[in-house]
């Protein structure tokens, strides 16, 4: 065999190797970033559906805060057949038991303090947990405050609040009923605190908006706030973004190592 055969040999070798090697490292990308690629559209996508859900539920929100306030008793109805009484208009009739009344950690207007749920006893002998509205830090105590409780029957008109289901975070207090002190809305534990039998509870509770037709002496009311933040068309942007960006970069290491063999 001539040299030059020789030489021509070792360079289609030579080549075959370096094919070789080029379609494995296609091949590893492609098991790189294929996996990644699919994981990054599921997160996208999966922020779309997000993002209709939290849509519909600010459409519901919003529509049901516009309703006309109904009976408490027409309100149980709907939390005995669907679970949900959120943001509901609700007009009540019945007495506070101020004595049992407990204080939930809250800001208003920027100012920190209390959020004062009290019982309201009601004339077929249930009870139901109100939050009567907000009071500065400084008056937890009621006899720090300049007006006098509200005796005798009241009428209210409110919004009806889910209980939660779990406390809302690690970094969230624990409560403290002992001291009447609340950092998370616990249903079961407060009604407890307020010495409230499970079977005379209506099952939640109710921000007041108006007492006796007006805003009376007492606590500020009309303090719920519906603040659901909607990030969800940003994150699905992050992630189709950055879905992008990666088929950009394996097509541009693709072709380069399509130009080398």
């Amino acid at each position: 065999m001539t040299d030059t055969a020789k030489d021509g040999g070792k360079d289609r070798a030579g080549q075959e190797v370096k094919s070789s090697k080029g379609r494995s490292s296609v091949l590893v990308l492609l098991a790189l970033v294929l996996p990644a690629l699919a994981m990054l559209l599921l997160l996208g996508n999966w922020q779309l559906q997000r993002l209709q859900w939290k849509e519909g539920l600010i459409a519901t929100i919003e529509t049901r805060m516009k309703q006309k306030p109904v009976a408490l008793e027409e309100i149980v109805a709907i939390w005995e057949q669907t679970g949900d009484v959120d943001y509901l208009p609700v007009s009540i009739e019945g007495t506070f038991l101020h004595d049992n009344e407990q204080h939930f950690l809250a800001t208003h207007d920027g100012q920190s303090g209390w959020y004062v749920y009290t019982p309201l006893l009601l004339p077929d002998g249930r009870v139901i947990i109100i939050n009567r509205g907000f009071v500065p830090y400084d008056m937890k105590d009621a006899a720090n405050r300049s007006w006098t409780p509200i005796a005798g029957a009241v009428a209210i008109v409110g919004l009806a609040r889910n209980p939660l289901a779990e406390k809302p975070g690690d970094l969230v207090p624990d409560n403290t009923p002992g001291d009447r002190t609340w950092y998370w809305k616990d249903f079961a534990a407060m009604a407890q605190a307020m010495g409230l039998q499970e079977t005379d509870l209506v099952p939640f509770f109710v921000d007041v908006s108006t007492t006796n037709g007006e805003v009376s002496a007492g606590p500020v009311g009309s303090v719920t706030r519906v603040s659901l933040p909607n990030n969800h068309l940003q994150y699905a942007f992050t992630w189709f973004g950055l879905a992008a960006a990666l088929i950009i970069v394996a097509g541009f290491y693709m072709w380069r190592a399509i130009r080398r063999r």
